[in-house]
């Protein structure tokens, strides 16, 4: 018996987009292959390995394969492709209504040890207009699960509106430098446990965080793309006002 594969350009049935609209996020499993995964990351690693780092991806030695590696797109060929894959486009533009651009990617490595961000709304650091952003979350190691760090994330606050963001609480287990959603109780958020290929979309009003890697020798590495549609565009953010397209 043949089994039905989705067309690239739109892979979500009707029920997983509604899925979206009511939950504010969709896993969707397996949408880059495990050999893209890893030649991805193999490439990544030997950007901050060689000799002479490139100035978009240099950092202190001692952090070299602990720094995220901001905005790749903008500088890597590969980062770019993986920016624009077929499936991304595909389910993006199903949840937008129209084709979607790219306005901020980033790499993270996440060795063991390392905090994990406070529950927050992605529009609070990223305002755009019309409000139009959703985030592609790919997971880059074979078990991404509570131990080493996953995301973390409260179904249908998407619906709530952006809420003040205030000093982080907890520096044991968050970053510092970030803030956190203020009047609401975050207590109930659910993990989101991957794997590696899957895809993670959710809203720019969706509040989710992550927790600390736990793990003694377990990487969360992780790429992170974040677009708009076509017809928004960023408020406030001069280094996010260029539009990548994914074609």
């Amino acid at each position: 018996m043949n089994k039905t594969i989705p067309s690239p350009l739109t892979p979500l049935t009707q029920d997983q987009i509604d899925f979206f609209k009511e939950n504010g996020y969709f896993l969707l499993k397996k949408g880059m292959s495990e050999d893209l995964v890893d030649a991805f990351n193999g490439h990544i690693y030997d950007i901050r390995h060689q000799e002479s780092v490139p100035r978009w991806a240099a950092c202190e030695e001692s952090k070299k394969f602990s720094v995220r590696l901001f905005n790749p797109h903008k500088h890597d060929s590969f980062s770019r492709q993986l920016m624009k894959h077929t499936i991304v486009r595909g389910v993006l533009a199903q949840l937008m209504g129209k084709e979607a651009v790219c306005v901020q990617s980033m790499y993270f490595y996440k060795e063991p040890g390392s905090p994990g961000q406070a529950s927050h709304q992605d529009y609070y650091y990223i305002k755009n207009d019309p409000m139009t952003m959703i985030a592609a979350w790919t997971a880059m190691e074979e078990q991404v699960d509570i131990e080493n760090g996953c995301l973390w994330v409260m179904p249908g606050t998407h619906k709530l509106g952006l809420l003040p963001h205030g000093a982080v609480k907890n520096l044991e287990e968050h970053e510092h430098w970030t803030e956190e959603t203020e009047g609401i109780d975050t207590s109930n958020q659910i993990p989101v446990i991957m794997e590696k290929g899957d895809i993670l979309f959710f809203s720019e009003l969706l509040i989710h965080s992550s927790t600390k890697n736990r793990s003694k020798d377990r990487w969360r590495r992780s790429y992170v793309c974040h677009y708009i549609r076509e017809d928004s565009n960023i408020l406030f953010r001069e280094d996010l006002r260029v539009k990548y397209p994914l074609y």
